[in-house]
């Protein structure tokens, strides 16, 4: 976002043609006529009315030249009626409220005050943002004028009117490309380039073009000649905001200003424009129209991030600020997750109970998820909320005296924010806590409360008060978190709100990496379980990544973007939000004069690693390059998966994450004796998707099974393979699979299907619940079970029982997981109980992850220079270094895959424990031991650690820069970690889970006696 703000306002010289209307005379007669045939008026009383609406009332002439003659008529005569209505009642002002909507557009009329909020009355902003201005694509954009009349409605009465013309846009081009998009000529509406004079082309595409590269609003302030008024001009990229109309308005009137016009035109390239005149009531008692709009362009971007909250209604009244009622929205939605409402109870009920029984552990955790959504729900935390705005007055005031900097620290003029603040006592938080004790019913508005508390004392920076934010983002410190719901201490915190989505980013160590997943809802029902469940999901994921991240130097983590339920068709904006906010608390002291400094209570730098995950693979790209634009220096390794022009490594191109769970296939047939070609095997996750297609590429049983978002395709005889393989290539779905090479036990249902009769005479009520529960039903039996996707917790203990035959025997011998989570740990242990061999998640799924972490190791390793000829395909040539280092990758997924496997089956057999616990086990080795050495003096014996480090590096990256290169490029802590993750998982692999106390000194005994040689 981009500002110009008072003090540096420039000057418009003119801006729209006025609207002439040239038949407005001969208009005039008609209607006198018109109202005089219909009798309602005295004849002698006419013509002074029309004369007057006509000529005094100072209605702009657009509404003459696209109204119809009747319609004028219509309207003088109510407002001739309301006139009447109030002389009888003694009143002194009129309520007049005319609309006319069409298909091409709207005339809305209504009497209105300066400075009364429109949405008191007839809320026609509020129709016109839903009706209009947020739903306007290229094929039916529209364009919006409205002005306030210059008169009154008669000489008694000085009541003035407000019109809004909303009409369909004509663009010249619709469709522009390349130069075109910066084309005033192409890009605009017909009528508006009609009236736009040529100075305001050339300030409206000077913003087209900032908005372009930017992801958030431009906003620049113009004074207007001969006038006390002020321009304020705001552009953003169509359908990144909602409502922005009726809540500027609702802005500008808080801080006691008006507007006389307001224009929002827009562009065939994705861009609108509004643009608001804006004045200061005569009356009021703000400080200088200046600061009042200073303080209204420091807020806009406020209003862009969430331009409606169910606190609205306090803003609008006057009881919240803007910056009040959004602190308040924020604080809602932290308590939804963060609420401590479980109590000493479950904590005491989790002592008694026999944490090892699995049965115990599953029903724990869902008790803890009935306690969550039926103690405090969403709805009964916002009702406690919003029946003490003062409170929320007095918390606000806690936080913005931590991280809202004195604008005289700037060399600014304090604002009207930092007066307001000044004028009321800071609250120390026991002071704050006894506030609350005294002001609230019961316990329970006390607990509601008591977490804003929490959440102000552990924001450690936000982007709150910055000027340019799309998005708000805080920087958690996440040791408000109770232990004994997350036992694994999280290092590190995000929360990101925006009026698309809310999400997080979870992180288990400074230096770590996951994908970033988009969560979408089927619908409400679907919606709440998944916001219920948003944190606990993230939390779940980022360890399952910690765990599996065992070979790298990377720790685990996730993030995680729930689309709001209206929000569904929008998961490229809420990403680019997210990650633009997040670079927010990242790159300190960016863009001087646009960015303003921020309080950063972490005081350290941070650096993180998104990768894709569900819904986002195609948006590492653009990640990347953002973060390059804003001047990111990590901006090469921000993302992973990237294009190969930009030096990623695809992992469905390549089947980097099936590399890894193959080999755990693969190494059961081979444990075990068996045919691949003989084996039977059920597969969730579908041929359109990377592991899935993957999997079908690289495999060469007899798939029986395949269920995917379009539905289930099932053979008992095998799936005929040369078909999935097409599909496979071809990435798409298994409702494009040609069913006549089925067989005839063979069937395929689709979702969106209903009543469907399968060859064996059951009848299918609901192809979406088939879908979901297909991996259930025992027509899904082979020798392997392999799930590629699917939700978190598909199989639990409440269902884990539907595997198993009326013989009591499992469906299926050997099940390798590898979708993140799907089966839950107490199910996985049922299933080993009962004999399945069964490898967890953590173990098999690794292979895209360790592929993401020798991408993000070039890109630390190579300069600009050398990464875009090493590392960037250019016009279809791989460069030969590329080409290697991709093998190299390959092989080194398989080679850890393999290791681990090794040792499960060793560990197992020693044992007798489970592989789900083992594989835990010997994660948490790793990760711990990994740890240990990055402390100890053997990270500090230079000649040891370069000896180790020569193994750890990829050989090539050794071969092309040198070791002494590599360590003066890639930062230390991450050198560290190199270190410590390939001893510990060498040692691990190879000792195992309870290796002897002089295992280790043997395991290093190689390493030194090569000092000194």
């Amino acid at each position: 976002m981009s500002l110009s703000l008072p003090g540096a306002t420039k000057t418009a010289t003119s801006d729209y043609s006025s609207n002439v209307f040239a038949g407005k005379q001969e208009q005039l007669k008609q209607v006198c006529a018109f109202i005089e045939e219909k009798g309602f008026i005295p004849k002698e009383l006419v013509a002074n009315e029309v004369q007057w609406f006509y000529g005094n009332l100072g209605i702009d002439d657009m509404y003459f030249q696209v109204e119809l003659v009747e319609t004028i008529a219509q309207h003088i005569l109510a407002l001739y009626g309301a006139k009447i209505f109030a002389y009888i009642k003694n009143k002194g002002a009129l309520d007049i409220n005319l609309d006319r909507e069409h298909t091409d557009g709207a005339v809305y009329i209504h009497t209105s005050t300066p400075g009364v909020s429109v949405q008191d009355g007839p809320q026609f902003e509020k129709r016109i943002d839903v009706n209009y201005l947020d739903v306007s694509t290229k094929a039916a954009a529209f364009r919006l004028e409205s002005y306030r009349s210059q008169g009154t409605v008669s000489s008694s009465i000085s009541t003035q009117l407000r019109t809004y013309f909303v009409r369909k846009c004509q663009f010249v081009n619709p469709n522009p490309v390349g130069a075109e998009l910066t084309d005033m000529r192409q890009i605009s509406d017909k009528s508006f380039l009609e009236k736009a004079t040529e100075n305001t082309l050339q300030i409206y595409l000077s913003i087209i073009k900032q908005v372009l590269v930017r992801t958030g609003p431009v906003l620049e302030l113009f004074d207007v000649p001969n006038s006390r008024e002020k321009r304020l001009i705001i552009g953003y990229k169509h359908k990144t905001t909602q409502n922005f109309l009726s809540a500027m308005s609702d802005l500008y009137h808080f801080y006691e200003l008006y507007s006389t016009r307001k224009y929002v035109e827009q562009f065939s390239n994705g861009i609108t424009i509004m643009t608001l005149y804006l004045n200061q009531l005569p009356t009021s008692k703000a400080p200088p129209l200046e600061h009042s709009i200073l303080q209204v362009i420091k807020e806009a971007s406020l209003l862009y991030c969430l331009p409606t909250t169910p606190l609205q209604s306090f803003f609008q009244s006057g009881k919240l600020s803007v910056q009040e009622a959004i602190y308040g929205y924020t604080g809602w939605i932290f308590a939804q997750h963060f609420l401590n409402r479980l109590g000493n109870e479950y904590s005491a009920l989790k002592t008694i109970l026999d944490a090892e029984n699995a049965n115990h552990s599953e029903v724990l955790t869902k008790i803890k998820k009935r306690l969550r959504s039926d103690t405090f729900t969403r709805e009964y935390i916002l009702e406690i909320i919003k029946l003490y705005p003062d409170l929320i007055k007095v918390l606000y005031q806690n936080f913005a005296m931590v991280h809202y900097i004195n604008p005289s620290q700037n060399d600014l003029k304090p604002s009207l924010s930092y007066q307001r603040l000044q004028t009321t006592p800071v609250l120390t938080e026991a002071e704050l806590m006894d506030k609350i004790r005294k002001t609230v019913q019961n316990n329970h508005e006390l607990m509601i409360f008591e977490s804003y508390v929490t959440f102000n004392k552990h924001v450690l920076k936000t982007n709150f008060y910055q000027p340019t934010k799309v998005a708000l983002s805080f920087r958690m410190d996440p040791k408000f978190l109770p232990d004994v719901e997350y036992p694994q201490p999280l290092y590190g915190m995000f929360l990101v709100i925006g009026s698309e989505f809310r999400g997080f980013h979870l992180r288990f160590r400074d230096i770590a990496r996951g994908g970033i997943r988009i969560v979408k809802s089927r619908n409400r029902e679907a919606y709440s379980i998944n916001l219920r469940s948003l944190f606990d999901e993230n939390y779940n994921l980022a360890n399952t990544q910690q765990r599996k991240n065992k070979d790298i130097p990377e720790g685990g983590s996730k993030g995680t973007i729930l689309l709001d339920i209206n929000q569904q068709d929008n998961p490229k904006v809420a990403f680019d939000k997210y990650v633009d906010c997040i670079l927010d608390l990242l790159i300190p002291g960016e863009s001087p004069g646009i960015k303003e400094k921020i309080v950063d209570r972490y005081g350290r730098p941070e650096i993180l690693f998104f990768g894709p995950d569900e819904g986002t693979a195609d948006y590492m790209d653009w990640a990347s390059q953002h973060a390059r634009k804003r001047g990111a220096s990590f901006w090469k390794a921000f993302t992973t998966g990237k294009s190969q022009s930009l030096g990623g490594i695809p992992h469905d191109l390549y089947g980097m994450t099936t590399r890894s769970v193959h080999q755990y296939v693969i190494g059961i047939y081979r444990k075990l004796g068996l045919k691949e070609e003989n084996i039977t095997k059920m597969q969730t996750g579908g041929p359109d998707g990377d592991l899935g297609s993957n999997e079908i590429k690289i495999s060469k049983d007899r798939t029986i099974g395949i269920v995917d978002g379009s539905g289930v395709l099932c053979d008992p005889e095998g799936i005929h393979r040369d078909e999935m393989l097409r599909l496979a290539t071809s990435r798409l779905m298994v409702n494009h699979f040609d069913i006549s090479k089925l067989s005839k036990k063979g069937f395929r249902v689709l979702v969106d299907e209903v009543n469907v009769k399968l060859p064996d005479g059951t009848v299918v009520d609901s192809g979406l619940k088939f879908r979901n529960e297909f991996h259930l039903n025992p027509l899904s039996s082979a020798d392997i079970f392999v799930p590629c996707g699917g939700r978190p917790e598909a199989i639990d203990l409440t269902n884990v029982d539907t595997l198993f035959g009326l013989d009591g025997n499992p469906r299926f011998k050997y099940i390798v997981e590898g979708a993140n989570l799907f089966i839950t740990q107490e199910a996985r242990l049922r299933l080993e109980k009962a004999g399945v061999i069964l490898f967890k998640d953590a173990s098999a799924n690794k292979g895209g992850v360790t592929s993401s972490s020798l991408e993000v190791l070039a890109a630390l390793s190579f300069n600009d220079e050398e990464f875009h000829e090493h590392m960037q395909v250019h016009d279809g040539v791989v460069p030969a270094f590329y080409q290697e280092y991709v093998k190299s990758v390959q092989a080194f997924i398989e080679k850890t895959a393999e290791l681990e496997f090794e040792c499960l089956w060793r560990e197992a057999l020693r044992t007798g424990k489970p592989k789900s616990i083992l594989s835990d086990n010997l994660s948490v080795g790793i990760v711990r031991l990994n740890e240990e050495l990055q402390s100890t003096t053997l990270w500090e014996n230079v000649p040891l650690r370069k000896i180790v480090l020569k193994e750890a590096f990829p050989k090539l990256l050794l071969d092309k820069l040198g070791l002494e290169t590599l360590l003066k490029r890639v930062p230390e802590n991450y050198v560290k970690a190199i270190f410590g993750s390939y001893l510990a998982s060498r040692f691990i692999y190879k000792y195992g889970t309870e290796p002897s106390q002089f295992a280790f000194f043997e395991f290093l005994s190689p390493y030194f006696a090569k000092i000194g040689q």
